[in-house]
């Protein structure tokens, strides 16, 4: 398939999304990969590799890194949104121009950015897209959010966490201190991965988190609390979708996957047992299968 080709696209606010795209433009189906809230593009590196090995010219992979993620540039606090995201997701499929239809892909933050464009832009969403997989995502903000603690530690926590992130969305474009990374690794172990975790993929969820601006990991939090999008789910029941989730997700329990199939009628529901937050990294083989059977549908 070639080499990835970098792209950016740059925003009327001035952020600046930067990202890869491999396989032609000419390809019978686009998939575009979002990621979730604190990471960037490569937390779906295996798909990425899979499919663009195994799928010939008939599929371009594209993948890119949220506002104030990764390697892309964001604008003022008021901008980091999912609204905004799901506008950002418009802009990026605008410029990438797609001769056939687009499968989107989002994880966590990035399946509910997926919900905002399709919220915000039902024209150009029923235009464009012939297939969804949502990867632990959720539709209903933090209602289930529990972060396996009993009630009463849960809204003690969320409570810190919000307070956390006001202060923390006020630091501007300033990214962690790389001294702060090391002391993180065992939150992030026990917030994001299930029974077992290798180490290379919480190196990798590490350092996406030092490549994230203050400002994006305090700014989001707001907003992605807040979204209730079960009513835009409903609207697209005709279109083909998969919904994956691990049963030792801390941030989006299976409770989360079962309302958006709900919402999804006939839509196939993946629960990973053992698996965290991060099935793409701990259950890639499922994922990719989960992509390549919506791929199939979408073709059909």
């Amino acid at each position: 398939m070639g080499r990835p080709q970098e792209f950016s696209v740059r925003l009327p606010d001035g952020a600046v999304p930067r990202g890869r795209s491999s396989g032609p433009r000419e390809a019978e189906l686009t998939l575009v990969l979002l990621h979730g809230w604190t990471l960037d593009q490569h937390t779906w590196h295996r798909q990425v590799g899979e499919l663009t090995g195994t799928s010939g010219q008939r599929v371009r992979v594209v993948t890119y890194d949220a506002r104030g993620h990764g390697r892309s540039t964001a604008a003022g606090l008021a901008t980091m949104t999912l609204g905004q995201l799901g506008d950002d997701l418009a802009a990026v499929l605008r410029r990438m121009d797609a001769a056939g239809p687009v499968v989107l892909a989002g994880h966590s933050m990035g399946g509910m950015a997926i919900m905002e464009y399709a919220h915000r832009h039902p024209v150009d969403f029923a235009a464009r897209v012939a297939g969804l997989a949502f990867v632990a995502t959720t539709a209903e903000g933090h209602t289930h959010t529990a972060y396996g603690l009993a009630p009463p530690v849960a809204r003690l926590v969320r409570l810190c966490e919000v307070a956390g992130a006001g202060v923390l969305a006020r630091c501007g474009a300033w990214r962690p201190h790389p001294g702060l990374l090391q002391p993180l690794r065992p939150t992030l172990r026990w917030l994001l991965f299930g029974d077992t975790c290798d180490p290379r993929d919480l190196e990798l969820a590490t350092t996406a988190v030092g490549r994230t601006t203050l400002r994006a990991i305090g700014g989001y939090r707001a907003s992605i609390g807040a979204q209730r999008r079960l009513r835009t789910l409903s609207a697209l029941d005709e279109v083909p979708a998969a919904v994956l989730v691990g049963d030792r997700d801390r941030l989006t329990p299976p409770i989360c996957a079962e309302s958006i199939v709900d919402a999804l009628p006939g839509t196939d529901l993946t629960v990973c047992p053992g698996a965290g937050h991060m099935l793409m990294l701990e259950r890639p083989d499922r994922v990719t299968a989960a992509l390549v059977e919506v791929l199939d549908r979408a073709t059909r």
